[in-house]
């Protein structure tokens, strides 16, 4: 309690000071802050709605019956917690559902029985039972390799892969932003451009025909399973995402056979197994010990219902001026199936209803209207915030136009978490500079937790991006790594016990005074090429 009290007051003279020296915010009262604090610290919630939506409604895959589910949950949070306009956004069609309901794999071989560490891809067809057959590792270094196994794969379970060369791991596996890596960021005046060197075209372009005739060649051959190692990570880790579908070399990403498409091709049953447990299978096989495994791998789909939801709801404005204008925060909702989604992104999920609830709770009377989201489809390509900014705000046109639609003069901000449990140590600009001074006030009250770098830096890969590819302002906050992407990020250690509750709540903090600062601006945020100065660097 001392501590929280010490915080408190840390943050009350903090603000004073930011209010201070700060002459765009008029109306924004300082008890709000204290109040915030409070809330967040001494009466948090963020771990028991993470706790729901990892323990109860995990995992939570697009379109499954837990994904619907955990929406009908959230909108009823949302109700509980006094928020108004509480519905599920429609959006879609995106395709099938699919559930995963039984999995298990046993490895035999005339001289031991062990169990498989796997996880099928999403969308694989399941069995009615379980199912028997060897092992076949496919080795492909010519075109006259396939006539080696052709008409000889089906009831056989197929390895596609050389296994990884092991190694122990030296690096730590969780870590935070250093000093230095936060200064660089904050030094950031440029984005990085990535150059486009010949000489490996034709190599690439070589890969890539070869792994679709290996692929269309496997489609031919109907065997039991197509087998894989995870793509990262050992010491049981398995990393999983959708189960793939043979596509000629070139083809555009937006038009390439989907796995949960109502009509379109099915694919193999797919599995990825553990490291570990690939590579001994492997080298049985090499040195000629045959291999069977048994599977039991039971799906249900669900093609009732092709739509998507989005949870929306809002805090509505009080300002006659200002209430039809918007201020957003969100997260995706959905997650891959081999753990809970944890955090990939019931993190980022519990802290955006957390904010929001907060801001009820002490009562804000936000000027401008905030509107909370919850997404679905982000894994598999932004679709849902995608479809939502499509409908209210705009989306592309020709020639780099955008085609606006009627709330996009409305929008002031969207604000995203989604890069894990990690604490809030800054924000990316999007290359839109002239926020800096103002993120950097906003920070300032922060700046004893590291919660204060603003970089010129762009990032990418999330729903932040929906807003900002049609020029409104969209960011995404620094997040400090620990195990993301070096254990949990879509592998079967994405669960729970991974989240750490302080950061959780400190971002959870952090946000909300974000969302309630752009609420109470007299003007809306500046967007990129309004006004803009040349970037600038920590030091000035």
């Amino acid at each position: 309690m001392k501590k929280i009290i010490a915080l408190s007051l840390f943050y009350l003279i903090s603000l004073n000071i930011v209010f201070a020296q700060s002459l765009h915010n008029p109306k924004a009262d300082q008890e709000v802050f204290e109040q915030i604090m409070t809330q967040g610290l001494e009466h948090s919630k963020v771990m028991e709605i993470a706790s729901w939506l990892t323990d109860v409604y995990g995992p939570r895959l697009t379109n499954s019956p837990q994904m619907k589910r955990a929406n009908e949950f959230t909108a009823k949070l949302f109700e509980e917690y006094g928020l108004e306009n509480v519905h599920l956004h429609r959006w879609g069609p995106f395709g099938t559902g699919w559930e995963l309901k039984k999995f298990a794999m046993h490895a035999n071989s005339p001289y031991a029985y062990f169990p498989v560490l796997a996880y099928p891809k999403a969308w694989s067809p399941g069995y009615s039972g379980p199912v028997k057959g060897e092992v076949v590792h496919l080795r492909i270094e010519s075109p006259d390799d396939y006539e080696k196994y052709r008409g000889k794969l089906e009831g056989k379970f197929v390895m596609v892969e050389e296994p990884y060369a092991s190694e122990p791991s030296w690096d730590p596996i969780a870590t935070r932003f250093s000093d230095l890596e936060l200064l660089r960021l904050a030094n950031a005046t440029e984005v990085p451009v990535v150059s486009r060197q010949g000489g490996g075209g034709a190599a690439m372009l070589a890969r890539a025909q070869s792994a679709y005739e290996r692929a269309q060649f496997l489609y031919d051959e109907n065997p039991l399973a197509i087998l894989d190692q995870s793509y990262r990570g050992w010491y049981g880790q398995v990393a999983v995402s959708g189960a793939t579908l043979p596509a000629e070399p070139g083809t555009p990403w937006g038009e390439r056979p989907r796995p949960y498409s109502l009509d379109g091709p099915k694919p193999l049953p797919q599995i990825s197994l553990a490291r570990e447990h690939y590579g001994r299978i492997y080298r049985l096989l090499d040195k000629g010990i045959p291999v069977t495994l048994e599977m039991d791998l039971q799906v249900e789909f669900q093609t009732d219902d092709l739509y998507g939801y989005n949870t929306i709801a809002e805090i509505p404005g009080t300002d006659p001026d200002l209430k039809d204008e918007i201020v957003m925060l969100g997260a995706h909702l959905d997650s891959w199936h081999t753990g809970t989604g944890a955090t990939d992104n019931a993190a980022g999920s519990a802290v955006m209803i957390e904010a929001v609830r907060i801001l009820k709770a002490i009562g804000v009377q936000p000027r401008r209207t905030i509107r909370v989201a919850l997404w679905s489809g982000e894994e598999q390509g932004l679709h849902g915030s995608r479809e939502y900014v499509t409908e209210f705000f705009g989306e592309s046109g020709p020639g780099g136009t955008v085609v606006r639609k009627d709330d996009y003069e409305n929008l002031s901000a969207y604000y995203n978490i989604d890069n894990g449990s990690g604490q809030v140590r800054g924000i990316y600009l999007q290359q839109n500079e002239a926020l800096r001074p103002l993120f950097r006030e906003w920070l300032r009250p922060f700046s004893d937790w590291s919660a204060n770098t603003v970089t010129f830096s762009n990032t990418g890969g999330t729903d932040h991006q929906s807003y900002d590819r049609i020029g409104l302002p969209g960011f995404q906050f620094i997040q400090d790594r620990l195990e993301y992407f070096t254990m949990t990020h879509h592998s079967n250690q994405d669960v729970y016990e991974r989240l750490v509750e302080q950061d959780l709540q400190r971002t959870a903090i952090i946000v909300a005074s974000f969302v309630y600062h752009t609420a109470m601006l007299d003007e809306r945020l500046p967007r990129k090429g309004e006004n803009q100065p040349e970037a600038t660097t920590a030091a000035n």
